[in-house]
C-alpha cells in the first residue's frame, strides 16, 4: 500500500478514484506522562512522554487508514493528511485521511 501526501505518484498512473478514506483513533493521555509534562512545563523543553504518545496515535490512525483503503479495494492513498483535536481536555483525537485510489505502475 502506497500512502503519500502528494496528489500524484511519480511512476504510477491513477486508474480509479475510490474516494475519501480515513483512519481515526481517540486516546486518553497517560497519567504519568501528564504529571511529567506538568513539571516539565515549569522549566521548558520537549515533553517526550506526550511526544511518544502522539506518535503512536498517528501510527495507529495511519494503520486504520490503510485497512480502510484496502477494504475499499484501493492499493494507494494520495493527499494523505492528519487532523488532531483535543476532547474535554483529556482525550486526543487523531484523524488520518486522504483519497483512496487504484494505481498502476507506468513502464
Amino acid at each position: 500500500m502506497l500512502i503519500v501526501t502528494t496528489n500524484d505518484l511519480p511512476g504510477y498512473k491513477i486508474t480509479r478514484v475510490i474516494g475519501e478514506i480515513n483512519g481515526l483513533t481517540v486516546r486518553t493521555r497517560n497519567v504519568g506522562a501528564q504529571i511529567g509534562a506538568s513539571f516539565k512545563a515549569l522549566g521548558g523543553g520537549e515533553l517526550r512522554g506526550l511526544t511518544k504518545q502522539l506518535q503512536e496515535a498517528r501510527e495507529e490512525a495511519v494503520s486504520r487508514l490503510k485497512e480502510a483503503a484496502e477494504a475499499a479495494g484501493a492499493n494507494a492513498v494520495v493527499a494523505m493528511r492528519y487532523d488532531s483535536n483535543e476532547l474535554a481536555g483529556t482525550f486526543q483525537e487523531i484523524l488520518a485521511y486522504g483519497t483512496a485510489v487504484v494505481v498502476e505502475q507506468v513502464a
